[in-house]
């Protein structure tokens, strides 16, 4: 197992991590070398592992950690982040969804969409479809920006 390796791994966990998701890992893919490529794939899938089990388990695994006094604030501070953003998603339903992971700002992406779409109780086929959509503009968005201006001003 080479570098290559090792920035191939870096780029898919970085992408996989709350908060920074693709939108830190690409830029960090760049700054190692790692082919756009490469970049963007790893990067796509990484963002989107979590997910479906965000979808499917986030609900049971709040309720536990609820009654267990586990985190219990963190789980509040969640679910009321959620709550927060719902209104920008909810008058567009699945578009609006799409378009909130899409926004390259801090604090949307495919955790917070997930998040967002498990407290509005969207359909979960309908929230993967839209949220896979949404990481996919992103991606696109980060890796032009990314390989095609920064690489051009510094290469």
């Amino acid at each position: 197992m080479g570098a290559g390796a090792g920035k191939v791994i870096g780029t898919f966990i970085i992408s996989m991590l709350p908060i920074i998701e693709l939108r830190g890992a690409i830029p960090v893919a760049f700054a190692m070398g790692l082919n756009w490529k490469i970049a963007i794939i790893c990067a796509i899938i990484g963002n989107l592992l979590p997910i479906p089990f965000i979808l499917l388990f986030l609900d049971v695994i709040f309720k536990f950690m609820k009654k267990h006094n586990i985190l219990g604030n963190f789980v509040l501070w969640l679910e009321e982040k959620g709550r927060k953003n719902a209104p920008r998603v909810e008058k567009y339903g699945f578009w609006g969804l799409m378009l909130f992971v899409a926004i390259p700002l801090p604090g949307t992406g495919g955790w917070t969409g997930a998040l967002i779409a498990s407290v509005m109780k969207m359909s979960k086929k309908n929230s993967i479809i839209s949220i896979t959509l949404g990481v996919l503009l992103a991606a696109t968005v980060f890796t032009i920006a990314t390989y095609g201006l920064i690489g051009n001003v510094i290469g």
